[in-house]
């Protein structure tokens, strides 16, 4: 990548890596299905005047159900399975399971058009990082719950898929207008959590989690990563989760006091590797090129994930 791409690809695993720390503070206190609502609801009042002067808004809803379908599969579905994971598991092991993102979204093309082809060298790196993961659940596997492991999962799954979602049904549409369009539909939906059951008498620290979560880790977060996506290609960009892991550990163990376990000692090594291995080489570049030359204008993306957990 070029020397913006890796800048930008640093910022994301900073503020990526967040997430993990400020959910598990936030669910001891509100439900995972309301602190979805209060995390979208602030990111889509920031997003969604930006896309509403840009008149990008409009274009977007006309495709509503894919709309739909996109806000379901990427935001929906995995931040509320994320979050019922973190009543559970540590924010660290959290971190570290999402890193499966990339091997799931390089093995999409299997199955589909638009995902990027990976080179044989770059396919060993997402392999020796998959090899981190299974070992990160295999040796603490005595010490984890499995069902909160397997929702985790679903979540990778979930946010491997969005970005063909968008990839087919809005790679003319600027992303920012469909992040914001989703992120509001996403609020909207359940808005009956933060209506019905409003969370009272909050510590402070629960409030600046979800102040961060909603301004930081979402709003700030997308903008940050469409321009990444028009750098480093859709696919690639992923691999941030491969480096988020090391501040979500970093967080968890000196903020949080939690354990670093044997399966993270050996797994996020791996995981590390197969991060630089599978987003080096001159094939990343030449695909970063491709993405910005063929981009059309008015800030038009190809994919864009929301893993921002």
């Amino acid at each position: 990548m070029t020397k913006r791409g890796w800048s930008l690809f640093l910022a994301m695993c900073l503020i990526w890596g967040l997430p993990y720390l400020f959910i598990r503070i936030a669910v001891e206190h509100v439900s995972p299905a309301g602190l979805v609502f209060l995390r979208t609801a602030l990111a889509a009042l920031v997003l969604l005047p930006v896309a509403l002067v840009r008149r990008e808004v409009g274009a977007v809803l006309a495709r509503w159900r894919p709309l739909a379908l996109f806000a379901v599969i990427e935001i929906m579905v995995p931040w509320v399975l994320l979050g019922h994971a973190e009543q559970r598991i540590s924010s660290s092991l959290a971190g570290l399971l999402v890193a499966a993102v990339p091997l799931f979204g390089a093995l999409a093309f299997l199955v589909t058009s638009h995902a990027e082809r990976f080179t044989a060298a770059q396919s060993v790196g997402l392999v020796l990082g998959f090899a981190g993961v299974a070992c990160l659940v295999g040796l603490d596997i005595g010490h984890i719950d499995v069902l909160a492991v397997a929702e985790m999962l679903g979540v990778a799954v979930c946010y491997a898929t969005g970005p063909l979602i968008l990839a087919r049904w809005f790679a003319d549409l600027s992303g920012l207008g469909v992040m914001a369009c989703a992120l509001t539909l996403t609020a909207v939906v359940y808005s009956p959590f933060g209506v019905l059951d409003p969370p009272t008498d909050l510590p402070a620290k629960v409030w600046l989690s979800i102040v961060v979560l909603g301004l930081v880790c979402t709003a700030l977060a997308f903008v940050i990563f469409l321009d990444l996506i028009k750098v480093a290609g859709p696919t690639r960009s992923t691999i941030i989760t491969y480096v988020n892991p090391a501040v979500a550990i970093l967080l968890g163990v000196l903020l949080l006091d939690e354990r670093l376990t044997t399966g993270m000692l050996v797994g996020f090594p791996l995981i590390l590797v197969g991060c630089v291995v599978a987003a080096g080489g001159r094939a990343a570049e030449a695909d970063a090129t491709t993405v910005a030359s063929t981009e059309p204008a008015a800030d038009v993306v190809i994919e864009v994930d929301a893993q921002g957990s």
